[in-house]
């Protein structure tokens, strides 16, 4: 399966024939990469070498090491997780302005929800009207915090409906990590947390009917009304 790395990119090379193998079938989830003495000898490199490209290797999630006897580099199921953490560390440093943050969302639920809305079932929509009984509930009684939770649920659910394991991911990560915005630009209170529920209940409607359209359209005001009342904190703060 493997062959002797160019010496004149070893390295680079170690890392794309380990990468092709696991990419293209050959090595298959929890397969056991050879023992390192004999990696290095298939590869014709150094210790040190090997050593730097299995670490990247595991950087990028292809692989896991593991320790101890019957330790060694084992092939992971390939999934989004290297790419959903950087990405929620992007936003939690605030590497993301705001505006930034709403317009890519504005952008991309518009059309995930125009996506869920097309595929909703009435189970899907049986969920979505169970959240938002959850989340009328926590809006009777003040309860921001578990609003903002089931409001992120909702949020969440709605990228599972897609069944794209892409947005599933993207839409997760992002409502997973946004809320530190919310708390430091735009605190819920009654008025806020009714125009959301009222949203929420807009687009459950528009669901109901199939109106990917509707739905798509509410969305992306929706983003953009929040978006706006936040950055109007900002620039009043800025002043």
């Amino acid at each position: 399966m493997f062959k002797r790395a160019k010496q004149s990119r070893v390295f680079q090379d170690v890392v794309d024939q380990i990468q092709d193998a696991v990419l293209n079938g050959k090595l298959v989830p929890g397969t056991k990469l050879p023992p390192e003495r004999e990696l290095k000898d298939i590869f014709n490199t150094s210790r040190g070498t090997l050593r730097e490209a299995l670490r990247v290797l595991e950087q990028k999630g292809l692989i896991e090491i593991k320790l101890g006897v019957s330790g060694g580099a084992i092939v992971k199921r390939i999934d989004a997780e290297p790419v959903v953490e950087s990405l929620a560390l992007l936003i939690r440093s605030g590497g993301v302005s705001l505006e930034h943050l709403a317009e890519f969302r504005i952008k991309i639920e518009g059309s995930l929800v125009e996506l869920a809305a097309a595929r909703a079932t009435k189970k899907d929509i049986k969920e979505l009207e169970a959240l938002f009984n959850q989340a009328k509930v926590y809006y009777e009684k003040n309860d921001w915090e578990n609003f903002l939770k089931t409001d992120e649920k909702v949020h969440t659910f709605i990228g599972t409906m897609t069944r794209n394991p892409v947005f599933q991911f993207v839409q997760k990560t992002i409502h997973d990590n946004i809320h530190r915005y919310y708390a430091e630009y735009l605190p819920m209170n009654k008025e806020r947390t009714l125009e959301n529920l009222t949203d929420f209940e807009k687009i459950i409607d528009a669901m109901k009917v199939n109106d990917a359209k509707t739905a798509s359209a509410i969305i992306m005001d929706h983003v953009k009304r929040f978006s706006d009342k936040m950055q109007e904190k900002i620039n009043g703060n800025s002043k």
